[in-house]
């Protein structure tokens, strides 16, 4: 691969250290470290420096998979776009896990798919649709990722039923056994996903309007450097992610805050900083298919490999179990975000009003999850 995929990514040593940038708040790291350390602020203020300082970590990961993705061509791209991009949501998942915020960690994956189909999925409608009055896409991969999130929700929502409507006391081998067989599913499926999406159908995925590649001595960063920028970027989101997760359940309770609504929203956003950029980005570069690789691919990830290796990851982690429970409201709230990302995205063709359209429910959930209660169950 020679040509350029990224046409507006530019390398990190085009950064002026005098320009502002998202890179300035890696100052907050230390910062955030030495405040856990000393315990003696409010686990509000840690928490906040922790959440800014993941910010440049997530970025770093966004530049450093574009990087490689010069070397592997769009589809790929797109794939390690979301992989990488989903890779702070799993480490703060991974740490919630560890301790013991189940409901947060829950919470969180919900919220990772809401804020991809909705919020990084609605800003890049929004803002591509305001510089390029319409945009085409590929509406076969669209109808590929509604069909696959359609499956993946139902695959979400019987197992929590089933937990719901028996007794949990004299039926956790049950549910164990409900919850293990739904993850190896669901992990086969998306094993399959990536062999239908890279090998077999590779051309249902392919951009409508390929932009043009051009040739340019020296332009390109090499891969050893991008795969360098992913590692340093992913072991400073996995310290920030420690701090964060365990400032988040103090600072949620000190702002009156659910842990539904921290994982939904904070924490979600938080995570999601990489991808949702990365595909706000696209999507003002009027690159539209590929823009809703990175937010609906990563949905698909994230139901199906994030949440089963949770399931499977658990006992180790030093959880007996993670339930796949999620509550009524959760389902709902995804159930509509999926039903309306799949209609306004099959026709092939965006605008900025479909992005408000997607903006609006992410606003009235967002509002809606605020007003609970902390208290309530």
């Amino acid at each position: 691969m020679t040509g350029k995929p990224y046409p507006d990514a530019h390398p990190i040593a085009e950064a002026s250290l005098f320009r502002p940038s998202l890179l300035w708040l890696l100052i907050l790291a230390p910062v955030a470290a030495l405040l856990d350390h000393a315990d003696t602020l409010p686990a509000g203020v840690i928490f906040f420096c922790a959440a800014l300082a993941i910010v440049p970590f997530a970025k770093l990961i966004v530049q450093g998979t574009e990087q490689v993705a010069m070397h592997t061509g769009s589809t790929i791209g797109g794939l390690l776009n979301a992989t990488f991009g989903n890779l702070p949501e799993l480490i703060i998942t991974m740490a919630a896990l560890r301790a013991g915020l189940l409901e947060m960690v829950r919470a969180s994956i919900i919220g990772a798919l809401l804020a991809n189909l909705l919020l990084a999925l609605g800003f890049s409608f929004l803002l591509g649709g305001l510089r390029h009055h319409t945009q085409d896409y590929n509406p076969q991969a669209v109808r590929a990722y509604s069909s696959t999130m359609v499956l993946a929700w139902i695959s979400l929502a019987l197992p929590s039923a089933f937990h719901r409507a028996l007794d949990s006391e004299p039926h956790l081998g049950v549910h164990a056994t409900l919850d293990l067989i739904v993850a190896v599913v669901l992990l086969g499926l998306y094993g399959l996903f990536l062999l239908y999406s890279l090998r077999t159908h590779p051309e249902m995925f392919a951009e409508l309007n390929t932009p043009v590649m051009y040739e340019e001595a020296g332009e390109h960063p090499s891969i050893a450097r991008g795969v360098a920028t992913l590692l340093v970027a992913s072991l400073g989101a996995a310290w920030m992610s420690e701090i964060l997760v365990g400032a988040a359940e103090q600072a949620g309770q000190s702002l009156g805050m659910s842990q539904m609504f921290m994982g939904v929203i904070v924490l979600a956003l938080v995570g999601g900083a990489a991808e949702s950029g990365s595909a706000i980005a696209m999507g003002r570069a009027n690159r539209v298919d590929l823009s809703i690789g990175i937010a609906m691919g990563s949905c698909v990830q994230i139901a199906l490999f994030v949440a089963p290796i949770l399931v499977l990851v658990a006992p180790a982690m030093g959880q007996a179990q993670f339930q796949l429970v999620f509550s009524q409201a959760e389902m709902w709230m995804l159930f509509g975000a999926i039903l309306l990302g799949a209609t306004v995205t099959t026709t092939g063709q965006s605008n900025w009003f479909k992005g408000a359209q997607l903006l609006a429910l992410y606003l009235i959930i967002a509002a809606v999850l605020y007003l609970i209660p902390a208290a309530a169950p």
